[in-house]
């Protein structure tokens, strides 16, 4: 920091690499100053010269009367962070490694370059040296923004997932006491990947605590469905092993709506023969526990119902005893 170093943030999408860029520039004698993100990937090719050079009066159709700055000169005494730098049209490369050797930009339709003093950071999820061997990205402007390279972790390399959960939830905690995870929850967020790193924590997060609600305790069944689709991996018997067959006392769909009393035999039959619903589900779910070696995921699928109501099934056979 403040070494006139180029910094270039690698990591995977999600992994923080606007937060670690925000931080560096607040820790730097540029704090005072404005630090302006351009997301090279967001904007169409067309419009991401005049946006970062800025243009003059009249550059072209449509142009504001008086020009625009433009984002470099805007970050102008500040840090300019250039996310997703990969996706950069190749034709605009060799401008921006002008501006950065020269320290100068002139706007789109003028003819003055006008004097420019920014901090450069940088950030992408791509490779950029085999984008340099495919010929899609400058070699020269790569090992001008290839000052200090930080390549951030992602979610499911580090070994401080828990303190992270923790820490996410404290800071979310404004008024009462913070949520936090059960150990079966914690356990699975453990041994799962997390494609999405941060980003796809913190909305898991978000969603189970509106279902946790006053529980404040995030347990299993507070997970959405699609979530636990990709935290419980199905066995690899399941494909083998036929589907199971209800008992002919109650069929699948009533283990979401139970509505009446069957009056059909079954093993669970109380000594008068009459056996109850609530029974039969038990015996059902029972069942296909045992078959599927107790695959929450496999048993939901078999039965047509969601993981969320076999959890709460078994939530209610557990304090039933």
């Amino acid at each position: 920091i403040d070494r006139d170093i180029p910094i270039m943030i690698v990591g995977e999408t999600g992994t923080g690499k606007e937060l670690l860029a925000r931080a560096i520039h607040q820790d730097s004698a540029r704090a005072h100053a404005p630090l302006v993100a351009v997301n090279c990937a967001s904007i169409p090719d067309t419009l991401i010269e005049s946006e970062l050079f800025g243009y003059v009066d009249g550059a072209f159709t449509g142009a504001r009367k008086r020009g625009q700055p433009g984002k470099i000169l805007a970050a102008n005494g500040g840090t300019l962070f250039l996310d997703e730098i990969g996706d950069m049209p190749l034709a605009l490369q060799a401008r921006l490694l002008r501006v950065l050797q020269e320290r100068v930009v002139t706007p789109l339709g003028g003819h003055q370059s006008i004097p420019v003093n920014v901090m450069v950071i940088c950030a992408t999820h791509r490779n950029l040296r085999e984008l340099v061997a495919q010929g899609q990205f400058r070699e020269d402007l790569y090992y001008r923004l290839n000052g200090l390279v930080v390549k951030l972790p992602a979610l499911r390399e580090r070994t401080d997932l828990r303190t992270i959960i923790d820490r996410i939830l404290a800071a979310e905690a404004h008024e009462g006491a913070p949520f936090a995870l059960d150990e079966e929850v914690a356990d699975l967020f453990a041994r799962y990947r997390w494609p999405g790193n941060f980003r796809q924590l913190d909305n898991a997060l978000r969603a189970a605590k509106v279902m946790a609600d006053a529980d404040h305790v995030i347990r299993r069944e507070h997970l959405s469905d699609d979530l636990l689709d990709e935290l419980i991996e199905p066995c690899s018997a399941t494909s083998a092993r036929p589907a199971i067959a209800p008992p002919a006392s109650v069929a699948p769909e009533t283990l979401a709506a139970p509505t009446a009393p069957t009056q059909a035999p079954s093993p669970t039959a109380s000594p008068a023969g009459a056996t109850s619903l609530d029974a039969a589900e038990r015996a059902l779910i029972q069942r296909a526990l045992e078959t599927y070696d107790g695959n929450v995921s496999a048993v939901a699928r078999v039965l047509g119902v969601s993981r969320n109501t076999i959890y709460r099934k078994m939530e209610k056979m557990k304090a039933e005893g």
